[in-house]
């Protein structure tokens, strides 16, 4: 069973910065495209950002310039560095990875005040 594990939320200011780590295994990992999606409350999860085993990347509209997804194939980890903070970023942030079948992780909160 893959097995994804989310690390880094938190609580943090407007306008200041945190990194996201998710950890995988049980997978091969170098070949898959890693995401990070988020959930904030009574709202649908959306894609956030994605990166493929070539490190090309895709990111929703309202993070691009300020979010940063990158890959470790090494470690077997995808990050998400995100700047520049906003409280409507507030969430519940997903790492995931699939094709026809997809895994999720449990998630890592974060919560930006303004």
């Amino acid at each position: 069973q893959v097995q994804l594990v989310e690390s880094g939320g938190g609580l943090v200011q407007a306008g200041g910065s945190l990194r996201l780590s998710c950890a995988a295994s049980r997978i091969i990992f170098s070949i898959n495209t890693m995401r990070w999606y988020r959930q904030a409350p009574g709202k649908q999860r959306e894609l956030v950002a994605a990166i493929t085993s070539l490190s090309g990347t895709n990111y929703a509209d309202s993070v691009k310039g300020r979010f940063t997804i990158s890959r470790d194939n090494a470690k077997n980890t995808v990050y998400l560095q995100m700047n520049s903070l906003k409280p409507e970023d507030t969430a519940v942030y997903y790492c995931n990875t699939g094709n026809g079948m997809y895994y999720w992780g449990k998630g890592t909160l974060v919560t930006v005040s303004s």
